[in-house]
Protein backbone atom coordinates (compact mmCIF):
# COMPACT_ATOMS: atom_id res chain seq x y z
CA UNK A 1 0.00 0.00 0.00
CA UNK A 2 1.44 3.10 -1.28
CA UNK A 3 1.71 6.21 1.46
CA UNK A 4 0.73 8.65 -1.28
CA UNK A 5 -1.06 8.02 -4.99
CA UNK A 6 -1.41 10.41 -7.67
CA UNK A 7 1.70 12.56 -6.74
CA UNK A 8 2.80 13.35 -10.65
CA UNK A 9 -1.34 14.45 -11.24
CA UNK A 10 -2.08 18.32 -10.33
CA UNK A 11 -3.64 18.77 -7.11
CA UNK A 12 -6.96 20.18 -8.23
CA UNK A 13 -7.19 17.28 -10.72
CA UNK A 14 -6.02 14.75 -7.88
CA UNK A 15 -9.49 14.11 -6.22
CA UNK A 16 -11.28 13.53 -9.57
CA UNK A 17 -8.67 10.56 -10.37
CA UNK A 18 -8.60 9.24 -7.05
CA UNK A 19 -12.41 8.68 -6.73
CA UNK A 20 -12.29 7.50 -10.37
CA UNK A 21 -10.09 4.67 -9.22
CA UNK A 22 -11.44 4.27 -5.58
CA UNK A 23 -13.79 1.11 -4.83
CA UNK A 24 -15.93 3.34 -3.20
CA UNK A 25 -16.23 7.06 -1.46
CA UNK A 26 -17.00 7.03 2.20
CA UNK A 27 -17.02 9.76 4.77
CA UNK A 28 -14.20 9.30 7.92
CA UNK A 29 -12.77 10.96 10.50
CA UNK A 30 -8.59 10.93 10.23
CA UNK A 31 -6.11 12.91 12.11
CA UNK A 32 -4.09 15.08 9.32
CA UNK A 33 -0.73 15.77 10.06
CA UNK A 34 0.26 19.46 9.43
CA UNK A 35 2.85 20.86 7.25
CA UNK A 36 5.40 23.01 8.80
CA UNK A 37 3.69 26.30 7.20
CA UNK A 38 0.31 25.16 8.55
CA UNK A 39 2.02 24.62 12.04
CA UNK A 40 4.07 27.82 11.84
CA UNK A 41 0.77 29.94 10.82
CA UNK A 42 -1.63 28.14 13.68
CA UNK A 43 1.06 29.42 15.94
CA UNK A 44 0.72 32.37 14.51
CA UNK A 45 -3.07 32.76 15.26
CA UNK A 46 -2.62 31.53 18.63
CA UNK A 47 -0.65 34.51 19.38
CA UNK A 48 -3.11 36.66 17.66
CA UNK A 49 -6.03 35.27 19.58
CA UNK A 50 -3.49 35.02 23.35
CA UNK A 51 -3.22 38.78 22.53
CA UNK A 52 -7.03 39.61 22.15
CA UNK A 53 -7.54 37.56 25.17
CA UNK A 54 -5.70 39.14 27.30
CA UNK A 55 -6.45 42.28 26.07
CA UNK A 56 -10.58 41.45 26.88
CA UNK A 57 -8.97 40.28 30.29
CA UNK A 58 -8.02 43.22 31.30
CA UNK A 59 -10.46 45.15 29.73
CA UNK A 60 -12.94 42.75 32.07
CA UNK A 61 -10.97 43.70 35.54
CA UNK A 62 -11.36 47.04 34.82
CA UNK A 63 -15.59 47.11 34.45
CA UNK A 64 -15.27 44.49 36.78
CA UNK A 65 -13.41 46.89 39.92
CA UNK A 66 -15.91 50.08 38.47
CA UNK A 67 -18.42 47.77 39.16
CA UNK A 68 -17.08 46.28 42.79
CA UNK A 69 -17.13 50.43 43.14
CA UNK A 70 -20.59 50.99 42.41
CA UNK A 71 -21.69 48.28 44.54
CA UNK A 72 -19.37 48.19 47.57
CA UNK A 73 -21.75 51.23 49.04
CA UNK A 74 -24.98 49.72 48.19
CA UNK A 75 -23.69 46.08 49.83
CA UNK A 76 -23.14 47.84 52.98
CA UNK A 77 -26.08 49.45 53.01
CA UNK A 78 -28.15 46.11 52.61
CA UNK A 79 -26.12 44.35 55.16
CA UNK A 80 -26.70 47.53 57.33
CA UNK A 81 -30.74 47.29 56.49
CA UNK A 82 -30.58 43.47 57.05
CA UNK A 83 -29.13 43.73 60.11
CA UNK A 84 -31.41 46.21 60.94
CA UNK A 85 -34.63 44.23 60.16
CA UNK A 86 -32.92 40.83 61.63
CA UNK A 87 -32.55 42.54 65.40
CA UNK A 88 -35.91 44.98 64.80
CA UNK A 89 -33.47 47.75 66.25
CA UNK A 90 -30.92 50.02 65.25
CA UNK A 91 -27.94 51.31 67.75
CA UNK A 92 -28.16 55.53 67.61
CA UNK A 93 -24.73 56.69 68.44
CA UNK A 94 -24.09 60.09 69.96
CA UNK A 95 -27.41 61.61 70.31
CA UNK A 96 -28.18 63.93 73.08
CA UNK A 97 -30.95 62.32 75.57
CA UNK A 98 -32.33 63.98 78.72
CA UNK A 99 -31.46 62.03 81.49
CA UNK A 100 -34.26 62.03 84.44
CA UNK A 101 -33.34 61.22 87.93
CA UNK A 102 -36.24 58.89 89.98
CA UNK A 103 -34.90 59.19 93.64
CA UNK A 104 -37.81 57.05 94.95
CA UNK A 105 -37.06 54.18 92.80
CA UNK A 106 -32.89 54.79 92.55
CA UNK A 107 -32.95 54.59 88.87
CA UNK A 108 -31.65 57.10 86.14
CA UNK A 109 -33.60 56.95 83.32
CA UNK A 110 -32.85 58.44 78.95
CA UNK A 111 -34.76 59.84 77.06
CA UNK A 112 -34.70 60.88 73.59
CA UNK A 113 -36.09 63.75 71.91
CA UNK A 114 -39.33 61.70 70.98
CA UNK A 115 -39.63 61.13 74.80
CA UNK A 116 -39.29 57.37 74.42
CA UNK A 117 -37.10 55.74 77.15
CA UNK A 118 -34.05 54.38 75.45
CA UNK A 119 -31.60 53.34 78.34
CA UNK A 120 -31.86 52.90 82.53
CA UNK A 121 -29.51 52.35 84.95
CA UNK A 122 -29.24 52.63 88.81
CA UNK A 123 -28.75 56.14 90.30
CA UNK A 124 -24.60 56.74 90.58
CA UNK A 125 -23.18 57.78 94.25
CA UNK A 126 -22.59 61.03 93.50
CA UNK A 127 -26.33 61.18 91.76
CA UNK A 128 -28.15 60.80 94.74
CA UNK A 129 -28.59 64.40 96.09
CA UNK A 130 -31.80 66.00 94.56
CA UNK A 131 -31.88 69.21 92.91
CA UNK A 132 -34.50 71.79 93.22
CA UNK A 133 -35.53 70.94 89.82
CA UNK A 134 -36.09 67.38 90.72
CA UNK A 135 -38.19 67.79 93.60
CA UNK A 136 -41.08 69.78 91.41
CA UNK A 137 -40.29 67.94 88.48
CA UNK A 138 -43.42 67.19 85.47
CA UNK A 139 -43.59 63.52 83.79
CA UNK A 140 -46.22 64.37 81.76
CA UNK A 141 -48.65 61.55 83.33
CA UNK A 142 -49.70 63.45 86.27
CA UNK A 143 -53.05 65.43 85.63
Amino acid sequence: MDKFLGQEILEQERWQFLQDNADAVEKIGYTHRFTPEELAQKKETLAEVSITINDIEIEKKEAMDEFKERLKPLNEEKQELLDHIKRGSEFVENEECAKILYHEEKMAGFYNKLGELVYSRPIMPQEMQKTVFSINRKTGTES
